[in-house]
């Protein structure tokens, strides 16, 4: 499948940008938001270099200003010309202590990974399910596969994301509209930069290649790269009273 209109939400850096550069390259028209002018201005103006109308544009906003999101996404669709696929890879892992509770750090990691999540997608899922086609990514996380006592919410946000979007699946692949949870596991972006113990690392570039492949494909669920799969199969398996010892 080959999208005309997307959406890339968190594409300053990482895997949305890696998302968004690829999505014009294959031609793809795409708006870019993010909170960033300056990083978002920068990153439009290579995508469209030696193009008078090129296929990119970018919209200013904080995905915690959930009050902005319906008429931006009006907005956006239509100076698109219409909408086909919206990726919501916007994302924060704040550095947490083993034995810190922070209230505000662990909010804005939900805020950020699960309510903006919702503030977008429902809007989002309401406008495909009437049109009877979409499709709509958003990106989880292997940590959202097992309450880690490393990050308690940011295992949290992402399990609620992928709660959220199987349960948005539900509600409209009878409609024909698409769902698609992705789950990474090491990528190579400012959030994974400085921490210890990473090994089977890709490029978010690589990344955002099978992330794009999932989503013409229409899977459901996606662990990236694949491999991953299989060892969060063997995570998920091990009992509570053995997990719980484990610092991770």
């Amino acid at each position: 499948m080959a999208f005309k209109h997307a959406v890339v939400i968190g594409a300053s850096s990482g895997i949305g940008e890696a998302v968004a550069r690829r999505l014009a390259a294959d031609g793809t028209r795409v708006a870019l938001v993010a909170r960033r002018r300056d990083v978002l201005s920068e990153i439009v103006g290579e995508i469209n270099a030696g193009s008078d109308e090129g296929p990119a544009f970018f919209r200013v906003h904080d995905v915690r200003h959930t009050v902005e999101v319906p008429d931006l996404v009006q907005d956006i669709a239509r100076e698109l010309g219409g909408l086909d696929l919206v990726v919501y890879a916007a994302g924060m892992m704040q550095p947490v202590a083993f034995d810190e509770f922070d209230p505000a750090k662990d909010l804005a990691m939900i805020d950020v990974n699960l309510r903006g999540a919702v503030a977008w997608l429902d809007p989002v899922a309401d406008r495909f399910n009437r049109l009877g086609r979409g499709t709509i990514v958003g990106i989880g996380s292997v940590a959202g596969d097992r309450g880690r006592s490393g990050n308690p919410a940011y295992c949290t946000s992402k399990a609620g994301l992928h709660t959220y979007l199987e349960s948005i699946r539900n509600r409209v692949a009878r409609r024909g509209v698409r769902v698609v949870t992705i789950k990474p596991g090491f990528v190579d972006t400012a959030m994974t930069r400085g921490l210890d113990g990473l090994f089977w690392l890709i490029s978010a570039d690589r990344a955002a290649e099978i992330i794009l492949g999932h989503a013409r494909r229409g899977t459901t669920v996606a662990y990236v790269p694949a491999r991953w799969r299989w060892v969060m199969l063997v995570i998920r398996s091990i009992p509570s009273f053995l997990f719980r010892r484990m610092k991770v």
